[in-house]
């Protein structure tokens, strides 16, 4: 498919997973193929007016990562996180060097978030 055929937020989401981040590519590793309790996540999700980091369908959980551009803009996290609230997922975020440096640590409490699901 031409990617001029695309509509215009998958378009988006498609531009977005191309120029994805270290720290997102380091935590596409860990939750990526199920291998994170068999939970499915996808990138660069859109979500209302927002693009989410990563998303788990089946257990409405959105997991951000925020980098050093996001220092500076708490307020508007705190909104985007009360608009993905409001749609009904579930919110979890990490700093950027957190993901860097121990990517398979932020794992774990990604997965008691999904395990909440089961229970």
């Amino acid at each position: 498919m031409e990617r001029e055929n695309l509509k215009p937020r998958t378009h988006r989401a498609r531009e977005l997973r191309e120029r994805s981040t270290d720290a997102e590519w380091k935590l596409w590793a860990v939750v990526r193929n199920r291998q994170l309790g068999g939970f499915k996540f996808r990138r660069q999700v859109p979500i209302d007016r927002y693009f989410a980091d990563f998303a788990c369908l089946e257990a409405r959980l959105v997991v951000e990562i925020d980098g050093s551009q996001h220092q500076d803009r708490a307020a508007y996290d705190a909104a985007r996180t009360e608009v993905l609230e409001a749609c009904g997922w579930r919110v979890v975020r990490f700093d950027n060097y957190d993901v860097l440096t121990n990517p398979v640590g932020v794992g774990d409490p990604i997965l008691r978030e999904l395990e909440l699901v089961r229970t």
